[in-house]
């Protein structure tokens, strides 16, 4: 059976983000395969899927290691429908979703880290953050009036607050690693045209109308900046332990193989198995097995 290119993805990684520039990704980029090959792009997805489910029912079974996947992206980017096609044969009870819409008063009152703390997956799970933490260095640094409603005191916000903000990002992905939870972030890299195209599809498909929202479109004035934002936070925070993939996004087959790709290399460096029981356990097995037999 045909499986996902994985070796491909490892030109989209960046765990040192020094010499990272987000103008050296394209957009549009397909790593080579022609985009005739989106059919044949469903069927390894699907050979892909099949492998993270198992993946996943060791990794549960093994009870070790958890896994953090977060995912970041302009409005119309891919996150949702990536997560869904990547995720769609993996066992409910050990993957976790969940996304982070404006902070309520009650998280406004913690600090940035706290309502993303409390839903970290536990050792066996796969957790998901559709948007994350990160949004305190992308959407509150493109408007930082909204740390006016973090009702933070005023020495706490100097002029290197973005540059503190990465440091506890760092300190707390670091803090994960070594507690066993293995980090993974994407950055889904659609261009401002396709974008575009995207929004304009959810006003011109009534089946899509429900996704629309007025909020995005004014957001595009802010692409340039949203850029160097997303540059600067990947360039602050990519480390070996918790690196970014910046995913070409703009054909939606190609983004979903390559994040099914990073996950499914992610989790095959765990060695991953199911438990061997001990000579004990294999004793109580074996009587288990008798009575049964026995009727």
């Amino acid at each position: 059976m045909a499986k996902i290119p994985t070796k491909m993805v490892e030109r989209y990684r960046v765990d040192d983000g020094k010499s990272f520039r987000l103008k050296d990704i394209d957009p549009a980029d397909t790593g080579g395969l022609d985009t005739n090959f989106k059919h044949e792009a469903a069927a390894l997805l699907a050979a892909g899927v099949e492998e993270l489910a198992e993946l996943q029912d060791k990794l549960y079974a093994q009870d070790r290691w958890a896994m953090l996947l977060v995912f970041q992206a302009m409005d119309a980017a891919g996150k949702d429908s990536t997560i869904k096609h990547v995720f769609s044969g993996l066992n409910p009870q050990g993957v976790q979703v969940f996304s982070f819409k404006q902070p309520s008063a009650l998280e406004l009152d913690h600090d940035f880290l706290w309502r993303t703390t409390l839903c970290l997956p536990e050792r066996g799970r796969i957790g998901i953050f559709n948007r994350s933490y990160y949004e305190e260095v992308l959407v509150v640094r493109v408007h930082p009036e909204i740390l006016e409603h973090q009702r933070l005191p005023p020495k706490c916000v100097t002029k290197h607050v973005w540059e503190e903000r990465y440091e506890s990002i760092l300190d707390h992905e670091r803090h994960l690693a070594r507690s066993g939870t293995v980090i993974r972030k994407f950055f889904l890299h659609v261009s401002r045209d396709e974008q575009r195209k995207r929004l304009l599809a959810r006003l011109d498909e009534p089946e899509q109308n429900w996704k629309f929202s007025a909020a995005d479109v004014d957001e595009r004035r802010y692409w340039k900046d949203y850029q160097h934002a997303y540059e600067d936070a990947i360039r602050a925070t990519a480390t070996r332990r918790a690196p970014w993939y910046v995913i070409p996004a703009d054909h939606k087959w190609f983004t979903r193989l390559m994040v099914g790709a990073a996950i499914i290399d992610a989790l095959k460096e765990l060695d991953l198995a199911y438990p061997e029981p001990d000579p004990e356990e294999r004793r109580r097995l074996a009587a288990a097995k008798k009575k049964l037999l026995a009727g």
